[in-house]
């Protein structure tokens, strides 16, 4: 056991990758919420100094011959503080990374995993997303993450998720699972089958306001039917590591309920767009960081309803 033990502390040593300026890498602290599945919950913020943009949960399922990691993080230190964690607890190669969106604080950190025997898998209209906001992406995050976004690039997607897939990590199975547009038009979840412990991504925020860049009415209808699957636990893009299902489900629905109805109401009394960061106020001591997402999810979901 102590042999075992020292073997796995030197390979974690080896594999841990440097930071600019030699310094050692922080591993993200992790919460095994079950077992073979880590993750990290992240603090509630936004991108910034400090933070390496690592500002969305991540984690990764261990199987018998490989690992899959679940979203990166928003940069290149955030995903290699994510692998230098995993290399805490297994020397298994990272088979598969998975991205859950479009997202930059989800999928920034991809460049910390590339290499010789790992695919990076997305949703069907991942890559083109990512193509159009990359340039973006890269600009505006380098700029709020500053010395710690260094060496940050795009890694997209090779294998493509149309409706279903299953991983397979060695007498582990992953299920995943392509959405139509809701929180984005490429959100992505995945279930370990061996636990039963889903990751959903930002189909659900838990405490941090929902941040709506897809469609509302696709969002409520998505969540409609996660919420009729039960799963023994949910693992949100933002909130705790692990969460009650569908029991977390309550507040986002109330969230998006209340948006549609207020923004329908606006559209339908001819209320400009300029004043739909009006709607949904009942909830702003519900939710963090409401002030900075709040009134772009209402003009979004404007645009979207007054074409209806």
């Amino acid at each position: 056991m102590r042999l075992a033990s020292t073997l796995l502390l030197v390979l974690t040593l080896l594999w841990a990758p440097a930071r600019a300026g030699d310094d050692p890498v922080t591993p993200l602290p992790m919460q095994e919420v079950a077992p073979g599945v880590f993750v990290y919950a992240a603090p509630y913020a936004l991108a910034g100094r400090g933070n390496a943009g690592a500002i969305a949960n991540v984690g990764f399922v261990i199987g018998r011959d490989a690992v899959a990691v679940i979203d990166t993080g928003g940069s290149l230190r955030a995903g290699q503080r994510l692998l230098a964690a995993l290399r805490q607890r297994t020397a298994l190669p990272v088979r598969y990374v998975i991205n859950t969106h479009v997202h930059p604080d989800h999928l920034l950190g991809n460049a910390a995993f590339a290499g010789e025997g790992t695919t990076v898998v997305g949703h069907r209209a991942l890559p083109e997303a990512l193509a159009a906001r990359a340039d973006s992406y890269l600009r505006s995050n380098a700029d709020l993450v500053g010395p710690d976004f260094a060496g940050t690039r795009i890694v997209p997607p090779t294998l493509l998720v149309s409706s279903r897939l299953d991983l397979d990590l060695g007498e582990r199975a992953l299920h995943l699972e392509a959405w139509p547009t809701a929180h984005t038009n490429s959100d992505l979840t995945i279930r370990d089958q061996a636990t039963d412990t889903w990751f959903l991504g930002d189909l659900l925020f838990v405490g941090h306001v929902p941040a709506l860049d897809g469609r509302l009415t696709g969002w409520i209808a998505t969540l409609r039917a996660l919420r009729s699957r039960p799963a023994a636990r949910v693992v949100p893009g933002h909130g705790p590591a692990a969460v009650p299902w569908p029991a977390a489900a309550g507040p986002i629905d109330r969230y998006l309920a209340a948006l549609e109805v207020q923004v329908r109401a606006m559209v339908r009394d001819g209320a400009p767009i300029g004043e739909a960061g009006r709607a949904a106020q009942s909830e702003a001591g519900e939710w963090t960081l409401f002030d900075d997402f709040n009134a772009r999810n209402a003009t979004t979901a404007y645009q979207e309803l007054e074409w209806e």
